[in-house]
């Protein structure tokens, strides 16, 4: 019998399996795709030669992310590669913000009258990021956090709707590049904690950098699976499971799956009634002539560019996706891997991708509109593309059945649920069934590719196995 089965090969399953193979554990890993990764992948979705990233492709999260921290992922062929810029945030007077490595230079770009502010919003956290996202990105009950006045201070500061932490800056500048980092939750600005999510990124950005790797997302998932082989597991592709007797006898089954998939599997019937998914993506991937044709320089250099001109226009296509409208001007978030790594496409080419956000299960087509707004900053964008690969809700989730409605935070990141997820529990891990365990992104911290919830619910899980050994 083995020690533990992992159902889905994302980073989170990946992480899980990981850390129960260095203990000791005997672990296989069951995917239902061809080939692992999750939301962790590249392909040819173009042409041949542009190797694109269906879904994330900047890591803010894994670069500074306790898990893979402790893993000699370089070893396994996992390489970080910094653009001259994490992020640029441009607007309509043909300027930019920009978020950079520098506190300063971040700073400058948001305007003399918030530069003071901007400084002084970020000065108690710089140089202590490791400690402060081990602290809490291993709550609730993980790890007893190492620093709990400053955890207890970044709370003060992030557990108010982002429209209390605004009310510390003068013009809409700084508020809108904010907003936008809000926004990478795919929630509306006005609920709990979002002040914590545009600050945790801004912090990630100065203290790690908000990297690609080298060759595409799909290497940290190929890194992670060459050690967990190392270290004698099993990854198995092409095995779909609909309940538990497809699996091998195991002690532990953990699931990095959705909590709606978990229940229907493990016979668990409504656990997960209450669970909400939330607004979904629309992506576009694209494979480009030349580079993005931005007006202002700084898009030029950034790895990273958001495209919302005010925290007004932000707010409302955000609040509109999550209300069951598409957004006609939608806030985007565009990635540019080829800047940084000419690998992602043939010489002289580049990829590039952008998404907005529409209500979950939503078969319109945004593409017009996501061209508007690129062209709105970028004048004859659309003279340099050579070809685009469309996926709406469906087409996402068809690709990842986590991405339930096209939620790729794989569960609604609002309300105390983004704090909470998928229950409120201190033990968010576990299920009903002893020996049935949740490690996927619906279970704290959430959406990302950082294999923090893999990590936290292996601890679950080897605490169970070390009891019952014991008794």
């Amino acid at each position: 019998m083995l020690d533990a089965v992992v159902v889905g090969a994302g980073p989170n399953g990946l992480t899980a399996a990981v850390e129960l193979a260095r203990r000791g554990f005997s672990v296989e890993v069951f995917e239902a795709k061809e080939t692992i990764g999750g939301g962790a992948r590249t392909e040819e979705l173009t042409l041949p030669g542009f190797r694109h990233d269906p879904c994330a492709a900047v890591h803010p999260l894994g670069i500074g992310s306790p898990a893979f921290g402790q893993m000699p992922l370089d070893r396994y062929g996992l390489e970080w590669l910094h653009p001259e810029l994490p992020m640029a945030h441009p607007f309509d007077d043909g300027t930019a913000a920009v978020l950079s490595r520098s506190v300063a230079e971040t700073a400058a770009s948001l305007g003399a009258r918030d530069a003071g502010t901007y400084r002084r919003l970020l000065a108690p956290y710089l140089g202590s990021w490791d400690v402060l996202v081990r602290d809490f990105m291993s709550l609730p009950l993980t790890a007893l956090p190492r620093d709990p006045v400053g955890l207890a201070r970044f709370g003060s500061v992030g557990l108010p709707p982002y429209n209390w932490m605004m009310r510390r800056f003068r013009d809409d500048r700084a508020r809108a590049m904010i907003a936008g980092l809000v926004g990478h939750v795919m929630a509306p600005l006005s609920g709990i904690a979002t002040s914590g999510v545009g600050l945790l990124f801004a912090l990630a950005a100065h203290e790690k950098g908000w990297p690609l790797p080298r060759g595409g997302s799909q290497s940290i998932s190929d890194a992670l699976a060459a050690y967990l082989r190392e270290l004698g597991g099993v990854v198995h592709t092409g095995f779909e499971v609909k309940r538990l007797d497809d699996l091998p006898p195991a002690r532990a089954y953990v699931f990095d799956t959705s909590p709606t998939a978990l229940a229907r599997i493990a016979g668990l019937g409504r656990a997960y009634e209450h669970y909400r998914y939330g607004a979904a993506a629309f992506k576009i991937d694209y494979a480009l002539d030349g580079p993005v044709p931005w007006t202002a320089k700084e898009p030029q250099v950034a790895g990273t560019v958001q495209i919302g001109p005010s925290s007004q226009e932000i707010g409302t296509a955000l609040s509109q996706a999550a209300g069951g409208t598409a957004p006609d001007t939608p806030f985007l978030i565009t990635a540019q891997p080829s800047l940084v790594d000419p690998s992602r496409a043939p010489e002289g080419k580049h990829v590039f991708w952008a998404y907005g956000h529409v209500p979950n299960g939503w078969d319109g087509d945004l593409t017009d509109a996501v061209e508007r707004q690129i062209e709105r900053f970028a004048p004859g964008f659309r003279d340099r593309v050579l070809a685009r690969a469309i996926a709406g809700p469906a087409q996402l989730a068809a690709r990842n059945a986590n991405y339930v409605g096209g939620d790729i935070a794989c569960g609604a990141a609002s309300g105390l649920q983004l704090l909470l997820r998928p229950r409120i529990s201190l033990f968010p891990y576990t299920t009903r069934h002893p020996s049935v365990f949740l490690c996927s992104s619906a279970a704290w911290p959430g959406p990302g590719v950082h294999g923090m919830s893999g990590h936290n619910a292996a601890k679950a899980v080897w605490r169970s196995l070390r009891r019952a050994d014991r008794r």
